[in-house]
């Protein structure tokens, strides 16, 4: 992918921080200059960093995932937030860290509980924490809308201000194609499970503005799923057909149907600010949906 400002110098006036969730590739991480910490994931009896893939590749993790394996997750302590901060403030820079969604994890409580500890030592540093009431590479786009403010040369202040006042206008539209971790994690029972397999049902899910994952439709077939959750992009995106901003997909496992949904979006919406950029959902986010995941994330009206 092109970067924000490929080989700029990076000279800021503070550090913007996030956490593994963000679904971004650690290249992105790495060329934009922004830390992160890392959630963990359990699988065959063995703990693993959510890395962003570099541990275990996607392709490993959902190819147990389809062979039988059940991965749990765990969220960033007190603790590790502490030893993630602390670096950062020791440099002598403050510090603005986007956090996963509150109606999905503790650790937004986890960050806060961590820059209370730690405030008396650093005085002098400020330390901003906010709810992104984003997932994945939803989270992912406000945390790249944050990095261009830092490289505008905006306060701290300013750009935790636009971040509030816009987080909710970043829109995260799913569906799945496949409904067994559904059934097996308790979100849907395995009998609808076993009909909606049936009837190739795909449910279209989307975060609402408390952060939490939403059913909202029952497509038939993945063909309608790719039309729908496209409508709902043209329901809702900045502009209309007119949109400009950014567009992001990620996908578990689930790469044909996600190309199929960056294709129509880009022959819907013309004037894209780039192409549609696909990445993984992760594994934290993953091993609670499994594979056949697509998920598409736009700027736009407010979600209420």
């Amino acid at each position: 992918m092109e970067y924000l400002t490929p080989g700029r110098e990076y000279m800021t006036s503070f550090e913007l921080t996030c956490e593994s969730t963000a679904d971004m590739t650690p290249a992105f991480f790495e060329e934009n200059h922004i830390p992160y910490v890392c959630f963990h994931f359990l699988i065959d009896g063995e703990e693993h960093l959510d890395d962003l893939g570099q541990s275990m590749p996607f392709e490993t993790f959902y190819a147990r995932i389809a062979a039988g394996s059940q991965p749990t997750t765990s969220a960033v302590n007190t603790g590790e937030f502490v030893e993630f901060f602390e670096p950062i403030l020791k440099q002598g820079k403050d510090i603005l860290h986007l956090s996963f969604s509150s109606g999905l994890s503790s650790t937004y409580d986890s960050a806060l509980e961590a820059r209370a500890m730690i405030a008396d030592k650093y005085p002098a540093r400020k330390i901003i924490i906010i709810d992104s009431l984003a997932a994945s590479s939803g989270y992912g786009l406000l945390v790249t809308e944050a990095c261009v403010l830092r490289d505008r040369g905006v306060s701290i202040e300013e750009a935790a201000a636009w971040i509030e006042d816009n987080k909710l206008n970043f829109h995260h539209w799913f569906f799945s194609t496949d409904l067994t971790s559904y059934v097996r994690g308790g979100r849907i029972s395995a009998a609808a499970g076993a009909v909606g397999t049936v009837l190739n049902i795909c449910p279209l899910l989307n975060m609402d503005a408390n952060g939490k994952l939403i059913p909202r439709a029952k497509c038939h077939g993945k063909k309608r799923a790719v039309k729908e959750i496209v409508e709902r992009m043209k329901a809702h995106a900045e502009n209309g057909l007119g949109y400009s901003g950014r567009c992001y997909i990620s996908q578990s496992a689930s790469m044909e149907d996600a190309t199929a949904v960056a294709e129509l979006v880009e022959r819907t919406f013309p004037h894209l600010n780039g192409k549609v950029l696909i990445n993984y959902v992760g594994t934290v986010i993953g091993s609670h949906t499994g594979p056949g995941t697509v998920a598409l994330f736009f700027k736009g009206d407010r979600r209420i």
